[in-house]
């Protein structure tokens, strides 16, 4: 007779249990962007538990960007995690499973010629002139970040929430090896110039088919650049 083994029974901290309690209204939308939560005191009374029990819960989601305090106020408010604070989490889980510069370089591959068609197709105004700011900040300051700004500002221009969380913690992996190549290859700079000035002109005329082709050129000249810079693209990435 085989005999049957169970798992042990997870005993999580209270304060786990009312952070999940109060996350799951967030998820379902029975508490949304704006909503007040009620004060401790109540939160406690409401749970069963300690305040402190309470204020250890919020903490926690208050780490998440899910609530936060207005200004000149006491109580919790419900907010929408920003992308970056979102993505810095993806990107430390991708860190952690060794992605490397070439795994970052194929996704980029994939996301960001589609993302720069979609943009040229659904751009605003005020998104083609933050397109265009960005390229010409990396013109005046030659800055790796200005290069990353401009990936993000092309991502805004799809109005395109899914899109926009996908890219940001490539280009938060991606930034810091970009920087060093840049350092070393001397041409790239220039290079960069002239793909972000040719997707920039695409976005402006709505020609989705050459933004998408440049973006896809711009993309395969990092990779020639690591190549050229002796930069392994098989080294793990890292969060800074």
């Amino acid at each position: 007779m085989s005999v049957v083994e169970f798992e042990q029974i997870r005993i999580e901290p209270a304060y786990r249990k009312v952070a999940a309690a109060l996350l799951a209204r967030i998820v379902d939308r029975s508490l949304v962007a704006g909503d007040r939560l009620p004060a401790e005191t109540e939160l406690a009374r409401q749970f069963g538990v300690n305040r402190s029990t309470v204020r250890e819960a919020l903490r926690e989601l208050e780490s998440g960007g899910l609530i936060g305090r207005q200004r000149g106020s006491k109580l919790m408010v419900i907010t929408r995690p920003e992308h970056q604070v979102v993505a810095g989490g993806v990107s430390r889980a991708l860190a952690l499973h060794d992605v490397t510069f070439m795994d970052v370089w194929e996704a980029l591959l994939i996301l960001e010629a589609p993302l720069a068609e979609s943009a040229a197709r659904r751009r605003k105004e005020d998104d083609l002139r933050r397109l265009m700011e960005a390229a010409e900040k990396f013109v005046q300051t030659q800055a790796v970040h200005e290069v990353a700004d401009f990936f993000r500002c092309l991502g805004e221009a799809t109005h395109n929430p899914a899109l926009m969380l996908a890219q940001e913690p490539l280009i938060q992996l991606l930034e810091p090896s970009l920087g060093a190549m840049i350092d070393r290859v001397p041409q790239a700079r220039s290079r960069i110039v002239t793909a972000q000035g040719k997707i920039c002109e695409a976005v402006r005329t709505r020609d989705a088919a050459t933004a998408g082709s440049w973006m896809a050129k711009h993309i395969r000249d990092f990779k020639k650049g690591y190549e050229v810079a002796k930069i392994s693209l098989h080294h793990r990435v890292s969060v800074e």
